[in-house]
């Protein structure tokens, strides 16, 4: 049984592997309760990625023909960046979306899933100016519910030991969750770092702790699956985790207001 995925992707998305239909099946099989579709909203050069049109017809489609098995979702993953803030803002107002999740995959004119942005840099300075732009981020763009994959920057940086240590970064970390939580938004949990062998999920646990000692409350989780059979993977660690921590209630997003959806012990071990 799973309540829900606030996180996960189709072939709409250009790294997408299978049909929505595919992913809306593999989750009615698995009990998933609520499926929040993100695809990914990002510029290319000179437009954007997401064919938004036929994305919310054919998320329509799907809504009514299994709208007995399973709550579906419309949801977006912005890839920001500031010099399309106002193409994005219209795109969020043009279309029904019920979760708009925010995510930083550039800084600067720089992929953080390159190589090219860790040149020159050690290790804390290239995670210090991603949370940085985090914060920048932040400071323009608050169309959004939560915001995504917190420590993202982990995943690419060629060194030996990846994880980001709290007390490391404490100042720019503790900036970027008072940034978040000051204006009203939440945090996912985001369970793919297990599936790119860290150990860990995204944010770390640190991260996710101080997240509930500043005062946060909006906590979403997303498997961040770009393939069907990896939708709600790894669940039961996340549970476990925000159990732990002393969360006790997860959130989706309906017609962008949170949902406050309480977990127990039987969620937790059965995910």
């Amino acid at each position: 049984m799973h309540i829900l995925d606030n996180h996960v992707h189709t072939h709409f998305s250009s790294d997408g592997k299978d049909h929505m239909e595919t992913v809306i099946k593999e989750a009615i099989k698995n009990g998933v309760s609520h499926l929040t579709f993100t695809d990914h909203l990002e510029y290319n050069t000179d437009h954007f990625s997401l064919d938004l049109d036929g994305y919310i017809k054919q998320i329509d489609e799907y809504k009514e023909k299994y709208k007995k098995d399973i709550n579906l979702l419309t949801g977006v993953e912005v890839g920001y960046k500031s010099y399309i803030r106002d193409e994005i803002e219209n795109i969020i107002k043009s279309y029904p979306f019920d979760f708009v999740l925010c995510s930083t995959h550039t800084v600067g004119d720089k992929d953080i899933s390159r190589l090219k942005y860790f040149d020159g840099l050690t290790k804390k300075e290239a995670y210090d100016n991603y949370y940085r732009s985090i914060i920048e981020t932040n400071k323009q763009f608050s169309n959004y519910d939560t915001y995504g994959h917190l420590d993202y920057v982990i995943r690419y940086g060629n060194y030996e030991d990846k994880k980001i240590v709290y007390n490391d970064h404490k100042e720019v970390l503790d900036e970027t969750l008072k940034t978040i939580i000051n204006l009203g938004k939440g945090i996912e949990l985001n369970t793919s770092g297990y599936r790119y062998n860290l150990d860990s999920p995204h944010p770390n646990i640190d991260i996710l702790k101080r997240y509930k000692e500043l005062g946060g409350e909006i906590i979403t989780v997303g498997s961040d699956s770009h393939r069907a059979i990896d939708v709600c993977r790894d669940f039961d660690k996340a549970y476990a985790i925000l159990d732990y921590l002393g969360f006790e209630y997860v959130c989706l997003f309906e017609e962008r207001e949170p949902k406050f959806i309480k977990f127990n012990s039987e969620i937790i071990y059965s995910a």
